[in-house]
Order: structure tokens, then sequence, then C-alpha cells
């Protein structure tokens, strides 16, 4: 089963009709995070290519984050609710919800401009180069599950 191609215009397009469904006092229908800080969260994938403001891991954590951690990334499926996240995507004080999802949104525009060919074999921070199929199941995968957890 591959997931949708988060580079095209018209997924894209899609998650931002989904994204503007949101409303700072939606509720999830599973976990704790408000849907400013949701927003939020899902920021960090993106600062995480865009912006060099989150530590790289050293060595021993890379390994262990290829080894183990990648293939539930950045294969095709879905994380289980209320799964354990990485500590840098743990966002415990308030967000501005119109900010962060304006944030989103120009990231998501922005990597659906730039392409898959950016993309492949681009490295990333925790688990080294990723093909564009790697990149297209880590955007959409970690988007959609949070999307779904607010219902949109």
């Amino acid at each position: 089963m591959a997931l949708s191609d988060i580079f095209t215009k018209l997924v894209s397009d899609k998650n931002i009709e989904r994204i503007n469904k949101l409303k700072s006092d939606t509720q999830p229908v599973w976990g704790k995070m408000s849907a400013a800080q949701m927003l939020a969260h899902s920021n960090v994938t993106y600062e995480m290519i865009f912006e060099n403001i989150h530590p790289k891991p050293n060595v021993l954590l890379k390994f262990i984050l290829k080894t183990f951690i990648k293939n539930k990334v950045v294969g095709e499926t879905p994380y289980p609710h209320n799964s354990r996240t990485a500590p840098q995507f743990i966002i415990k004080e308030s967000k501005n919800f119109e900010s962060e999802k304006q944030r989103l949104i120009n990231h998501i525009n922005k990597s659906q401009q730039l392409g898959e060919s950016y993309f492949d074999n681009k490295e990333s921070n925790s688990f080294g180069a990723l093909n564009k199929t790697e990149w297209n199941n880590l955007l959409y995968k970690h988007l959609d599950h949070h999307l779904s957890q607010f219902g949109v």
C-alpha cells in the first residue's frame, strides 16, 4: 500500500484543507495535545529539514535510530495511537494556534514546491540519507496521523 504523494499539489492542498478545518478549541480523539501544540509538534519535522534549531543526534544515537526506529518512521505502516515520541517533538508549553497553523501550511507548500527531487537522498538529522519515497512516507504519515488525531 503506497502512501499518498505529499509532493503533489493535490495531496498538499488536501492536507491544507484538513488543517483549515481545525479550530483552536478542536479536541483530540486521542492523546493530550491541544490543537496548537499538535500544529507546533508537526512543525518540528519541517524545522529539522529547513532550520538548524534542533541538535543533531550523536553518532551512537544516530546508529540506534537508523537501526531500530527508521523503518517505523519511513515505512508505510501507520503509527499506533499514543505512541512514544522523541524528546524534541514534545510540546509542553502553550502555542499560538494561528501562528503554528500558518507555519505548517507554509512548510507543506515549500516542500511541495521543492518537490521530490529536492528530497531524494537528502540527509535526515536522525536517519541519514533518505530516498524520495522515505521522505514522502515520513512527511505524509506523520501529518496524517496527527490530523486524524484531531478528527480532520
